[in-house]
């Protein structure tokens, strides 16, 4: 009886213990297969320029614009331009008839003042003139401007000199250069705003006086930093970071994510500069991050062509 007894105390003790070690090798399969596993894309770190701007709107104006005007008063007899010709300076422009019944005289010529292009011509054959009304409007050469005004919490950011991009609906995809020419010395207290003046270079005449233009002022131009796009960048409980990529060591077979902490610059446009913490050529997470924590699994779906060298 007693042998018996102990026959099945031990048929229940092995049981127990493999029963034991089943639920434990079963519960470590259910972990390896709980573990979530996150699909990410991945970009590299570029070394390259970044500008900080102005973003401000104008029209194009003429460089020098003159009108010219009679040296005589009487009756305008002859028209020597049109709406767009093309003058030099001392070109005729029209002739004046000083002539009074009974006396005649010879009509006198107004003349171009400066080189150019007639772009207004309020003058007609028959009309009578005096000295102070302009015959006719003549914009200097290629030469055009853009005004625009800046408004007071920006005036600090702007100089002289200073790099612009200009881009028209009428020309999209084309960039146009120019720089700041001249900044007013006061601030208009009505709308608390500055004048300022940038010139455009308009060699092949595609740009037209009283075009309306956008120009970038770019205040700040940074050399050979790193960048990253904008939205790669995380930031939480007063930390800035990234994730990067690396093999996990438990298993080889896997990708795990690693935080990175960062210093953030200047963002422009989507942009990010990076001061500290990465270098060029390093890759790391930019979609599929937010839910991430230091040490997650994850799957690369895809290798994101990472931001221009040179903006």
């Amino acid at each position: 009886m007693k042998k018996r007894y102990a026959l099945q105390t031990l048929v229940i003790a092995l049981f127990t213990v493999f029963l034991f070690a089943g639920c434990k090798k079963s519960g470590d399969g259910e972990s390896r297969q709980d573990t979530p596993v996150f699909a990410v894309n991945t970009t590299t770190a570029v070394e390259g320029q970044i500008w900080d701007y102005l973003a401000l709107s104008g029209d194009i104006v003429a460089g020098s614009t003159v009108d010219v005007y009679s040296d005589v008063a009487g009756k305008v007899t002859r028209l020597y331009v049109d709406i767009g010709s093309r003058v030099n300076r001392g070109s005729p422009i029209a002739a004046v008839d000083p002539s009074k019944p009974g006396m005649n005289y010879v009509p006198g010529v107004a003349t171009a003042p400066i080189a150019g292009t007639v772009v207004s011509l309020p003058a007609q054959v028959g009309m009578t003139v005096s000295q102070s009304v302009p015959l006719a409007r003549v914009s200097g050469g290629s030469a055009l401007e853009i005004k625009l005004y800046v408004a007071e919490r920006f005036i600090s950011k702007v100089a002289l000199n200073q790099p612009c991009e200009i881009s028209l609906d009428a020309w999209p995809g084309e960039v146009f250069r120019g720089a700041v020419t001249e900044v007013s010395p006061v601030v208009d207290p009505a709308s608390r705003t500055m004048e300022v003046k940038v010139n455009v270079s308009n060699q092949q005449d595609k740009l037209k006086e009283g075009m309306f233009a956008k120009v970038r002022v770019i205040t700040e131009q940074k050399e050979n930093i790193v960048k990253i796009p904008a939205s790669a960048l995380i930031q939480r409980f007063g930390e800035d970071y990234i994730f990067i990529t690396e093999t996990d060591p438990g298993d080889p077979a896997f990708t795990v994510a690693r935080k990175r902490i960062i210093k953030p610059g200047i963002s422009i446009d989507g942009i990010l500069e990076i001061q500290s913490g990465l270098k060029p050529g390093e890759t790391f997470i930019v979609k599929g991050q937010t839910l991430l924590n230091d040490g997650s699994r994850v799957n690369v779906v895809e290798q994101v062509k990472p931001p221009s060298a040179v903006r």
